[in-house]
């Protein structure tokens, strides 16, 4: 199951006091949303009848015509039971007039939502003619009162509707949400995964932003799809303009709204990912507690509408394909700042508690060239010059002259103690003692270099007195592309929930920097070279022959499953389906299912290695740490995942 909806938005241009002619063209809105597979159509409030008709609303002929139009709907929506229309009408139950939002397919009222919090303040009257919902004296309404036949229909704030195979939806109208408690607050405790909000707000200068900002929160707050569709210019101008303003939110995240500040005859259509909400709620357990303290207070009620799955396909939903990198400029610039100085911030904070100076294996690659950043700043900001930071420099037989020439030079214009110790003598000794040929290049013989090298610093440090800083990152550990005591372990890892794909882009960042300028030559070609553990001898040119991403795969492919895995949980299907969108182009679906085969073979099996990991910094909402985030046996089997992604086709 992909778990996709598809949300639109319809804005009329209204006729003031005809809803038979409104009722026409929003028949024409259906249709339309229907050639578009949309599940979900929304309406603007009063959208029958226009939101500004005034002391119109008392006349009966006018509040008769409304349910003409309604019936006009309902008859048309026959011919599109797979749409929900939520539509805005004015209803008299009880003698008492109601701003309502009514539920309809298939050609049945479902159910009626009047307003509760009726704005009667600056240019607002809205009390003059309407009661709350808080005035209802009853849950139903006999459909003869409505012009209708059938079954009673359920009337109040406290109705959800399902539909699809178990999606539910919760209305409410306007003024609800600019308020301390919305109703729809309510409804996500009571299970509400999509919110409709049928509005007619008048615009002023800054209230768009204000708006959307609103929809934004309420949307993150109440962990779901927040739809707003607001009245179009059509509406009388005698002493307001009506802007038509429609968003799309999920999560805390604006999925589309339409682009003209003041506008009206159009409709905004989007997918939304009901995963990522249902994953969010299971995860965040404040989400559980409050509905446990709150869902009491008013249960509410669940009407059922239409079975069967919802059509969207998530086509007009877009997958970014590196998750954890800004696609803006600006933005990226702001999150590569921010991780540096969360990075920064936590070993300042233990090279302060620990005393000592930082030592660190520089290779003149990505990962122990931004660790080396880190703890340089870290000195700096302790007050302590950079001749604390001790710099070793560990060549073996597949280090290249352009990474060791690199990693001396940020060394050189830093300013750090350095320290080279070739290690090859060392490791050769070390095949000797237990047996290995050292023209066989296995696992062994890059498994002995890495942990020769882990001896070597953990032991310098304690000849300096220092602080071994830890550079694998976020993506190695889920590949467990890693030595086990090897280069898997340190005293602190500053690098620990960085995945591979933000890395380049924060070095880069960097190296623009004031504080970096006079390394900014040698971190920028750390950036565009080859990523390797330099393991294997290079060629005969000095080049690098043992790159990363052709023995475990792409970094963009795993950072993508990783990121999708952890955070929402998906299954592998929807995984790999996404991914064909995101990759189109760049990877075939063959190649997409082979290197999540790995990703997912490799991750069950390599959870032994983050059991044990030592202390490092958490920067980003994805972290594989056993104390904080991510809690895994190591003897998990991958069975079901791996079986799943062979019938991927």
């Amino acid at each position: 199951m992909l778990d996709f909806i598809r949300i639109a938005c319809a804005v009329p241009p209204v006729k003031l006091a005809d809803p038979v002619k409104n009722a026409s063209d929003i028949c024409q809105y259906i249709a339309r949303a229907d050639r578009e597979n949309a599940d979900v159509l929304v309406f603007p409030e009063m959208s029958l009848t226009g939101y500004t008709c005034a002391d119109l609303f008392f006349q009966e002929s006018l509040q008769k015509a409304s349910l003409e139009g309604l019936r006009q709907i309902l008859t048309c929506s026959e011919n599109y039971p797979a749409i929900t229309v939520a539509v805005g009408l004015p209803v008299v139950i009880n003698g008492q007039m109601y701003n309502c939002a009514a539920i309809l397919s298939g050609g049945v009222l479902h159910g009626l939502v009047p307003k509760t919090y009726l704005p009667n303040y600056n240019e607002f009257y809205e009390r003059r003619w309407f009661s709350s919902s808080e005035d209802l004296q009853q849950k139903t309404v006999n459909p003869a009162e409505l012009g209708l036949t059938g079954d009673p229909i359920p009337v109040g704030r406290d109705l959800l509707f399902v539909i699809g195979d178990g999606t539910v939806l919760g209305a409410e109208v306007c003024e609800d949400l600019w308020t301390p408690m919305p109703p729809s607050t309510l409804m996500c405790l009571n299970g509400a995964e999509v919110i409709l909000n049928l509005s007619a707000s008048n615009e002023t200068v800054g209230k768009r932003s204000y708006r959307r900002d609103l929809v934004r929160h309420q949307s993150s707050v109440c962990g779901c799809v927040y739809t707003y569709c607001s009245s179009g210019c059509t509406e009388s101008t005698s002493d307001l303009v009506f802007s038509g303003h429609s968003i799309i939110a999920a999560g805390g995240s604006v999925l589309t709204e339409n682009r003209e500040l003041i506008q009206t005859d159009y409709m905004l259509i989007h997918d939304a990912d009901l995963g990522q909400i249902r994953s969010k709620r299971r995860h965040n357990k404040s989400v559980k507690d409050a509905v446990s303290i709150y869902s009491k207070v008013e249960p509410m009620r669940r009407i059922y509408c239409s079975s069967g799955s919802l059509r969207s396909d998530g086509a007009m939903f877009r997958y970014d394909k590196m998750p954890f990198v800004p696609g803006n400029d600006a933005q990226l610039r702001e999150r590569c700042n921010s991780i540096f100085a969360i990075q920064v911030a936590g070993l300042k904070q233990r090279l302060a508690t620990v005393g000592g100076k930082a030592v660190i294996g520089v290779s003149g690659g990505l990962d122990s060239t931004l660790a080396l950043l880190v703890t340089v700043e870290a000195m700096r900001q302790l007050g302590r010059p950079a001749t604390d930071v001790h710099g070793v420099t560990m060549p073996c037989f597949g280090t290249s002259g352009r990474t060791y020439q690199n990693a001396v030079a940020l060394m050189d214009a830093l300013g750090i103690t350095q320290k080279e110790i070739n290690i090859r003598d060392a490791v050769t000794a070390h095949f000797r003692d237990i047996g290995h040929d050292s023209t066989v290049f296995n696992g062994t013989y890059e498994n002995a270099q890495a942990r020769e090298r882990t001896q070597i610093l953990m032991d310098y440090a304690s000849v300096v007195g220092g602080l071994v800083i830890g550079t694998g990152d976020l993506s190695e550990l889920a590949l467990g592309w890693c030595t086990y005591n090897g280069d898997h372990m340190s005293m602190y890892g500053v690098n620990a929930s960085l995945p591979k794909t933000v890395i380049s882009p924060l070095i880069t960042v960097l190296a623009d920097s004031e504080q970096f300028a006079p390394c900014r030559e040698y971190l920028l070609d750390v950036v565009a070279t080859p990523i390797s553990p330099e393991l294997l001898p290079p060629d005969e040119s000095g080049n690098i022959t043992q790159q990363t991403e052709d023995l475990v795969g792409p970094y963009a492919l795993h950072d993508f499953f990783l990121y999708h895995m952890l955070h929402y949980g998906y299954t592998p299907t929807k995984i790999y389906h996404i991914a064909c969108r995101a990759f189109d182009g760049e990877y075939t679906p063959a190649t997409i299912k082979k290197w999540m085969q790995v990703f997912y073979r490799r991750f069950f099996t390599q959870q032994f290695k983050r059991n044990c990991l030592p202390d490092g910094v958490k920067v980003g909402s994805v972290c594989l740490s056993p104390r904080g985030d991510w809690r895994m046996p190591s003897d998990a089997s991958a069975a079901i995942w791996l079986a799943e992604i062979e019938q991927l086709s």
